[in-house]
């Protein structure tokens, strides 16, 4: 079985790796902790790095209890929404966890949501964590 966590290291995104880390151990699966970002020219080196931190330190937690892990740092052109979707199919991930936070109507118009994409496009369930 193998199990994907929408990681941005928030704490609703702490608290999806976690329960996803019950899961996985109660199953025997395998995580993979994926961080996505568009990418280009207006990513900055600082984000890269502290992304591959964040990504560091949820594979340690994942790890402590005898989980096996895999991280990956996404940065292709597309929303993470769609890298995650993208993903499940790569690897044939059996279930989804992702992290979502209140937003405003018109923040959701202006930005979009992130799980409302996963929840309506993955081939796979999607358990979401607030």
């Amino acid at each position: 079985m193998n199990i994907l966590v929408g990681y941005n290291a928030s704490y609703v995104a702490k608290s999806a790796l976690e329960l996803a880390r019950k899961h996985a151990k109660a199953f025997d699966a395998k995580v993979y902790v994926m961080i996505s970002s568009e990418g280009g020219s207006k990513e900055k080196l600082e984000d890269v790095s502290q992304a591959r931190k964040e990504l560091d330190s949820a594979k340690e937690f994942i790890e402590q209890e005898g989980v096996a892990c895999e991280v990956v740092q996404m940065a292709r052109g597309l929303s993470p929404g769609e890298d995650l979707v993208r993903f499940t199919k790569e690897k044939t991930i059996d279930h989804l966890y992702v992290g979502i936070e209140k937003k405003s109507k018109t923040q959701k118009l202006l930005l979009g949501s992130t799980a409302q994409y996963v929840i309506l496009k993955a081939n796979c369930p999607v358990t979401t964590v607030k």
